[in-house]
């Protein structure tokens, strides 16, 4: 076997086009983003009616990006809970937006009206917090009774326990609200796979970028840099993890890129999970061999293994399978590799990981999520390969499913073991 270095010619064709002074300019149209905004909320509003609630109450900053496409400080406030949104059943959509913000929100068709957010944490307002957390209860129970009377059932998707409790304090009887998010984002519109298909297409530049520079010396957290500056300046977000590393990094799997510099012929594996333009995630899994030479005997069987596991599973998808059906007829890992699985065989994705979660037979039970499969789902197939002393092969690809089977979402190519 030759030891010669190759470039994949397939891969740098996903290269920015634009040159590496421009960002890559986005082909979605306004009207396709203003369709895919009233979808969302009208998923929203859909799922609230099914479950006979009066309000839905979000925190989580993806959630408000979803009903409305308000974006601010996103990272900041998935832990810093200081702007939030309402949405009244059959009554308005109210944004509470941090002060000073509130311009952000303006022109967002589905937000009916804007308004301070008041926040209650200790952070911001220590041993006058209960004080304050009165006040923001007062403000969501009068706009309950002006406009959902007869209904003072709230939906919350996260909130701490000083607001529950000052809510019943007010006769509101606060839900879990997560199983309406969840399942309202789970069934993408034609529209929001425009956005989705973009998002992808930036991150697979970025991909590219990364194996343009796998040669040996650069470290993991300069090649995992690569997919952050293509995605910022695209217009995209953030990155959920940091997932790259090569050679003995790679296995166990988990290790955040590291200063450490990679070798010729290692193996350089990573999972972008990145949340890219229109605030929709690309999370593609791929592994190749730093400085563009052939896998050893070793690196080829374990490839050749994780790729028959996404093959087999994605072939099995379609349409109305119930998640139990897909387990068992599920590819089987073998023994040799039990102990150093993903923990799941598949996972919803959208705006980030989102349900259903499928787990791995391995790991399968009877408390595994309940459901089938339906048109309009993008699933995450996954592999991780590894057994004791070598390295990890991760792959993953993105799936939409169709009326009648998958489409892949993903076309960044795959090895050739």
């Amino acid at each position: 076997m030759t030891n010669t270095p190759f470039k994949d010619d397939r891969k740098l064709a996903y290269l920015n086009t634009e040159g590496a002074e421009k960002p890559l300019k986005s082909p979605v149209s306004p009207a396709t983003l203003a369709t895919a905004r009233a979808y969302r909320l009208g998923r929203f509003r859909a799922e609230m009616a099914r479950r006979d609630v009066g309000a839905l109450l979000l925190y989580d900053p993806i959630n408000i990006r979803y009903a409305f496409d308000s974006s601010n400080m996103q990272v900041w406030t998935a832990h810093n809970p200081m702007r939030y949104a309402l949405i009244l059943a059959d009554g308005p959509a109210v944004m509470f937006e941090f002060k000073g913000c509130e311009h952000l929100n303006e022109g967002l068709p589905g937000i009916d009206e804007i308004r301070t957010a008041q926040g209650w944490m200790f952070m911001s307002h220590g041993d006058k917090a209960p004080a304050q957390v009165g006040d923001w209860a007062d403000e969501i129970a009068d706009l309950m009774r002006q406009h959902v009377p007869g209904n003072m059932r709230l939906a919350a998707d996260k909130l701490d326990s000083p607001g529950v409790q000052a809510l019943s304090d007010r006769q509101i009887t606060t839900l879990e609200g997560t199983e309406i998010t969840e399942v309202a984002r789970s069934i993408k519109s034609p529209e929001e796979l425009d956005l989705m298909r973009w998002t992808i297409r930036v991150c697979e530049a970025g991909m590219a970028r990364i194996y343009e520079h796998s040669v040996p010396g650069v470290t993991e957290r300069e090649l995992w840099a690569h997919l952050h500056f293509e995605n910022a300046r695209s217009g995209g977000d953030w990155l959920e993890t940091k997932l790259l590393t090569c050679g003995p990094n790679t296995n166990p799997w988990y290790k955040e890129c590291s200063d450490r510099e990679c070798e010729l012929g290692e193996m350089i594996s990573f999972d972008t999970d990145m949340i890219g333009p229109y605030g929709y995630c690309a999370d593609i899994s791929r592994s190749w061999t730093c400085g563009y030479v052939p896998m050893n005997p070793v690196q080829k069987r374990m490839y050749a293994t994780a790729l028959e596991q996404i093959n087999h599973n994605l072939d099995l998808l379609k349409p109305g399978m119930d998640y139990a059906e897909f387990n068992e007829k599920s590819w089987r890992i073998p023994a040799g590799h039990v102990d150093y699985r993903y923990s799941l065989a598949l996972h919803g994705v959208g705006m980030a990981d989102e349900w259903p979660v499928v787990p791995l037979h391995v790991d399968w039970s009877d408390r595994a999520a309940s459901g089938r499969f339906e048109p309009g789902m993008v699933l995450c197939v996954e592999s991780l390969m590894a057994e004791a002393g070598s390295e990890s092969i991760k792959l993953e690809t993105q799936v939409l499913i169709t009326e009648t089977g998958t489409e892949r979402l993903d076309t960044f190519p795959w090895e050739t073991p």
